[in-house]
């Protein structure tokens, strides 16, 4: 299991506020925190900041917490179902910040009363004052802490301060050379260093993988449970008649082609075969830094929408919807992209996510020609070509670079919407929700009320997929495929 932190920027500015001190001394502070828990990573998302009242803490260059200040912190820690943190400052240095012997000592004891009280793990926490740069570590016993690999301060600015000594720094290839003089060195350690998933191995999932791959990144996950198929040939770039005619996973070829297109001197290739929708593949999703939402269905939207808020995970989202008289002729295109953080209004608050659509989409009524037609609705537009979609996959990853290199000093725009007909670009002025579910459940974690269900559908679409006997040409030009691949890698 790995272990990482993340809070909301709003969260994170109100804890630096107070460690940060005008006059240079350190001092301390006490924070809730629930957990989020993946398959392979459980990450503490700070939910609450306790202010110290008058004689709660000694600051005399250094600073101490008063007994009184952490039963109280981890009583009201106990009342809310939350953890404890406790936090101090360093406010001459930098970077990740390990344990002076000092510090060790004072935390050791006082997990002991934190567990005792809030039946959960101890946290703590240092911020380097240089650079405003937060270390973790969570103490499971009083003898030595389990260090976290990274911390996350996630806004309009996604901010990641990394243990090196847990997630080492990617060494830069040739190859890399005009990506890291696009935004410095710096800022690629860090972006090379995010595990990113991609929701959807369709033409703008197939795309965002690939660019990402040879953006330098050193993990990427692909999840989707459906293949290729001949229709898709028009717009899923770097797909052959050959994996349409075998039925490959979409997972697979995406796996293909990021191997082609990577940069990185090590990099790790993830397969999710199954749905953001069914639980297994919420836990999977929970393990990433970044997620691009590469889907236009209601359901796995709302998953996601959610996911954003819950558990601290940035979720870089749009589309594209394509417009046509009735003789065929184009009228118009439109392509939006957006990313959903605290301080950015969630899919719903937008009009990008119809709440009472999710219902109908879990029954299939979207796809039924006769309830559609009953309702007076539409079909759901799902036209895409390989022409435009490479507008959508370039809007996401514009908004990721927004989110990671800050250029300009900024974050991510409000959501942007492309009109094609009047060739104008759009900024939304929408605003979060006076009763946003979304936005108000922000850093639950394991105790988010989630619309994920255990389904069999994807299962058997994938368990017929890998029984289903090919025809014995295409076998062999699969296998001949595969050992070209490998003896290309050998020679590269």
């Amino acid at each position: 299991m790995r272990y990482s932190v993340a809070m909301a920027g709003e969260v994170e500015a109100a804890m630096r506020d107070h460690l940060i001190r005008e006059d240079g001394q350190e001092d301390v502070l006490a924070a809730t925190y629930v957990l989020s828990t993946g398959v392979e990573r459980r990450t503490a998302l700070i939910r609450s900041v306790i202010l110290p009242n008058e004689g709660d803490r000694h600051v005399h260059g250094n600073a101490s917490f008063t007994s009184g200040y952490v039963l109280r912190a981890s009583n009201e820690a106990r009342a809310a179902g939350h953890g404890l943190v406790l936090l101090h400052s360093h406010p001459a240095s930098r970077g990740w910040q390990f344990l002076s012997d000092m510090d060790w000592d004072t935390e050791s004891e006082y997990e002991r009363v934190a567990r005792a009280i809030t039946k959960m793990p101890l946290l703590g926490m240092t911020l380097g004052g240089r650079d405003t740069s937060w270390s973790a570590r969570f103490w499971f016993d009083r003898k030595v802490p389990t260090w976290a690999e990274s911390v996350r301060s996630v806004s309009p600015k996604l901010s990641v301060t990394w243990n090196d000594e847990l997630r080492r720094i990617p060494v830069n290839t040739r190859s890399q050379q005009r990506t890291v003089s696009s935004w410095g060195e710096r800022s690629q350690a860090s972006i090379a260093r995010l595990r990113v998933l991609v929701v959807g191995g369709g033409s703008v999932g197939l795309d965002i993988a690939q660019r990402l791959a040879a953006t330098g990144l050193t993990t990427v996950g692909v999840m989707d449970y459906d293949a290729v198929e001949a229709v898709n040939l028009d717009r899923m770039i770097g797909a052959t008649r050959l994996d349409a005619a075998l039925g490959r996973s979409k997972v697979d070829v995406a796996a293909r082609l990021m191997r082609s297109s990577a940069t990185a001197e090590s990099f790790e290739i993830r397969r999710h075969e199954t749905s953001i929708t069914d639980p297994v593949g919420v836990s999977a999703a929970l393990d990433y830094d970044v997620i691009f939402s590469c889907v236009d269905r209601p359901w796995p939207r709302a998953v996601l929408n959610a996911l954003a808020y819950t558990d601290l995970i940035p979720v870089i989202d749009g589309g594209i919807a394509l417009d046509t008289f009735a003789d065929g002729r184009m009228r118009n295109g439109i392509w939006r992209a957006h990313t959903l953080v605290p301080g950015r209004p969630c899919m719903a608050c937008i009009g990008q996510l119809v709440v009472g659509e999710i219902q109908l989409d879990k029954q299939g009524l979207l796809d039924d020609p006769v309830y559609i037609a009953g309702t007076g609705r539409e079909l759901p537009s799902r036209q895409n070509v390989a022409a435009l979609s490479a507008s959508v996959s370039a809007a996401l990853l514009a908004q990721f670079v927004s989110l990671t290199a800050h250029p300009g000093g900024r974050g991510v725009p409000a959501p942007l919407r492309h009109v094609l007909s009047t060739h104008t670009l759009e900024h939304s002025p929408a605003t979060t929700g006076l009763y946003c579910a979304y936005e108000k459940a922000t850093a639950s974690g394991d105790t988010r009320t989630t619309v994920a269900e255990h389904r069999d559908d994807w299962r058997t679409v994938v368990h017929e997929r890998a029984i289903r006997k090919r025809p014995f040409p295409l076998r062999v030009l699969s296998a001949l495929e595969d050992i070209l691949q490998r003896a290309i890698s050998r020679i590269l």
